[in-house]
């Protein structure tokens, strides 16, 4: 049986002026306050054949493009605003900002790779063809 796990509450924490009270928004941008958007945390990216995408089931490892402890992307609407680190509060995971992007940044690209790339071992093992082994 597992053994217990000690849980800190979570305390939703946001930036503030020195004095503690909330910078005031422009007058503006007060009419876009109740505006919906979509956030989407981005852990990584990949490209692969169609071949490749219909050979994965359960138990397939998908590599991404990025290390495990990068920081991941914040996507508003699809455009990255923020990078921070994974976290798990209270069994959910969340997101530490640790770093806000300025208007031009673009997410993590995939890495280029040909047009037809070989598959890997374990795709061509599922698909049957042999694979010459490096």
């Amino acid at each position: 049986m597992p053994e217990p796990v000690d849980y800190v509450p979570f305390e939703t924490t946001t930036a503030h002026a020195a004095d503690g009270a909330r910078p005031a928004a422009p007058p503006a941008l007060e009419r876009l306050h109740d505006v919906p958007v979509e956030l989407a945390v981005e852990i990584g990216r990949t490209r692969m054949t169609v071949r490749a995408a219909l050979a994965l089931g359960p138990g397939s490892i998908v590599t991404l493009d990025r290390l495990a402890g990068e920081p991941v992307d914040l996507l508003v609407n699809g455009r990255p605003i923020a990078r921070g680190e994974v976290v798990v509060i209270d069994e959910e995971f969340g997101l530490r900002i640790t770093e806000v992007v300025g208007a031009g940044a673009e997410p993590a690209a995939a890495p280029a790779l040909d047009p037809e790339p070989e598959p890997s071992p374990a795709v061509a093992e599922v698909l049957g063809e042999a694979v010459p082994v490096a």
